[in-house]
């Protein structure tokens, strides 16, 4: 049986974007006789708010909606993320990294032609890779703060790939993202590392997203394969874009459907649009 996610940040509300991507999991799901699913990925507690989530829910019964089972709260499952870093540590595939974010830029700003990954994110440089056990030792005792890394020199898996719904097999270069961070000092796990666990937990056999995050599939598929997880399908859609061309996005503060419905916009028409 095919199940399906729509895995929104509670950091603001629901536009346009959001309605077509959440379409885009439940049309699929339920075509096939399937199941699809409601999560909130709040992890970054700075950013999101009670008020958005509540909001996330409100919208998705207007627009007619439904989901399968109890909505999962990515803060109410800190202690499996932490069993998936723990596990990941025992292997020898996480360390500690102490670098700031400003520490980090200076060294990529020193260094001419500093590579990206796939994702366009300037690859960390491994200061902390090169570090001794005992050094590293020294400064976790001393409670210096720290992030963990994933040592893809160690931790890579040449040969992997992933299936695109319609497009078929895809090859995976995970090595490509380097080090990257799965906990930082300011939230208990990464998004790279959470969705991949919440998918597996919560039985997703088909990833519905946006083109934007087809290149951290990569990754993910790499998280799956350490991790034993299942490999679900990918189905990666187009972005809906402003009449500049510029993709729909909070920080841009596109309409909400908050907004759309109190000007009288009915959901139907919303709706007609995506289908």
């Amino acid at each position: 049986m095919i199940t399906t996610r729509f895995a929104p940040s509670p950091t603001g509300f629901l536009h346009l974007g959001h309605a077509f991507a959440a379409f885009n999991a439940w049309r699929r799901a339920r075509a096939a006789g399937g199941r699809f699913l409601l999560r909130l990925e709040d992890i970054d507690a700075a950013r999101c708010r009670p008020e958005y989530a509540d909001a996330i829910q409100e919208d998705l019964a207007w627009l007619g909606l439904d989901w399968d089972g109890p909505v999962r709260v990515q803060s109410e499952h800190l202690a499996g993320y932490r069993a998936v870093l723990d596990s990941l540590t025992e292997r020898g595939l996480l360390y500690p990294c102490f670098c700031t974010r400003a520490a980090i830029a200076r060294e990529i700003a020193a260094s001419a032609g500093a590579p990206h990954s796939p994702d366009g994110a300037p690859l960390y440089p491994g200061t902390c890779r090169r570090l001794s056990a005992a050094e590293r030792g020294d400064r976790i005792a001393a409670g210096e703060r720290f992030a963990l890394r994933l040592d893809m020199a160690a931790a890579n898996r040449p040969g992997l790939s992933y299936v695109e719904n319609g497009q078929g097999p895809i090859a995976c270069h995970s090595a490509q993202f380097g080090d990257v961070l799965l906990a930082r000092n300011d939230a208990p796990a990464s998004y790279h590392l959470c969705v991949t666990h919440d998918d597996a937990v919560q039985g997703v056999t088909l990833v519905t997203r946006g083109v934007d995050l087809q290149p951290a599939t990569d990754l993910h598929r790499l998280l799956q394969t350490l991790m034993e997880w299942p490999a679900p399908a990918y189905a990666h859609h187009r972005l809906l874009t402003d009449p500049t061309g510029r993709r729909l996005a909070k920080r841009d503060k596109a309409a909400t459907l908050r907004s759309l419905r109190a000007e009288g916009i009915p959901a139907r028409a919303i709706i007609e649009r995506f289908s």
